[in-house]
């Protein structure tokens, strides 16, 4: 990944009468990154894309697109930024090609690059054979690819995508998925999107927000090793009684599962899983699996909105 920051906020804010929906909000993204942004449903996801996007004017703070203040100077800004809405905003009484030279030309390319750019977005996006069809007769699929390519058919740097995949039939959430993970190679990548399996399909680092504040920021890797629950999974070929495996010290809780394992609950302590092994060989358990679980992202996801929520309630 390219250490060239194209986004960067600084103390992003935004009022809504007296209702705060974005509050302080730091935000950073790197060239040939995929960002997914998360939250649930108020969390102020839509309120910050649009800043992103210089369709929103923040209450406080700063948008930087590749050092160039959003505020200060927009137009030069907003052509470095492709957006894709979660409702594209395609015109379906117009062909392919006839909406994207208008976007093209909105976009403030020359006239003598037109054909040349809406060609190479066509490519990219799969629309090679369909450029003189109407949108209006394009499944959805292909709706969303003509969507894609308005944003990106000025060669932006940044490519800001809202709920991409909404509304998609599986093998079309799959090659919009494989055309996003080919976007990052050459841009940044903004997704916003509730379902928390295309973040681990297409993205390179998660931001979670709550309340208009980040929650967590870290890599999908660097999120689940912070959050792995200390939780191993034992299978034993001659368990004992389960009074036995719960009077272990460090041992907080045991969860008896079929065939012989048992989900076991501890304290953090280096090397429980050894002093685990050897007490069942001792003890003639028959230790054949012996495996640290790993919390998925919408364990991780729902214990951060959650934790906030008791917090903020307290």
């Amino acid at each position: 990944m390219d250490n060239e920051l194209l986004i960067q906020t600084e103390g992003l804010t935004r009022h809504y009468g007296p209702h705060v929906a974005v509050a302080g909000l730091e935000l950073s993204l790197a060239k040939g990154e995929v960002l997914g942004l998360l939250g649930p449903n108020g969390a102020g996801k839509s309120s910050t894309m649009q800043m992103l996007t210089g369709n929103l004017a923040p209450s406080a703070g700063r948008i930087l697109i590749d050092g160039i203040d959003l505020i200060d100077e927009p137009l030069k800004a907003k052509r470095l930024i492709g957006y894709l809405p979660e409702q594209p905003p395609v015109h379906r009484d117009l062909t392919v090609d006839e909406y994207l030279r208008f976007a093209a030309r909105l976009h403030g390319l020359p006239a003598r690059e037109v054909k040349t750019a809406v060609e190479r977005a066509k490519t990219r996006c799969g629309l090679g054979d369909v450029g003189g069809r109407l949108i209006g007769n394009l499944s959805k699929g292909y709706q969303q690819r003509v969507g894609i390519a308005q944003a990106i058919v000025h060669a932006p740097m940044v490519v800001v995508l809202d709920e991409p995949t909404v509304g998609l039939d599986p093998i079309q959430i799959r090659e919009i998925r494989a055309l996003i993970r080919e976007l990052g190679q050459e841009h940044g990548v903004i997704l916003s999107t509730h379902i928390l399996p295309e973040v681990q399909a297409v993205c390179d680092r998660v931001q979670i927000i709550n309340r208009g504040r980040t929650v967590f920021a870290d890599t999908l890797a660097g999120l689940a090793d912070r959050h792995a629950a200390p939780v191993l999974m034992a299978g034993l070929a001659h368990a004992p009684a389960i009074d036995e495996l719960r009077g272990i010290e460090g041992v907080s809780a045991v969860e008896p599962l079929p065939e012989g394992r048992f989900r076991i609950t501890h304290a953090e302590e280096a090397g429980f899983a050894e002093r685990l092994a050897a007490l069942a060989a001792e003890r003639g358990w028959g230790l054949c699996e012996l495996t640290p679980e790993r919390v998925t992202l919408e364990q991780i996801f729902t214990d951060l909105v959650y934790r906030e929520r008791v917090e903020a309630a307290a």
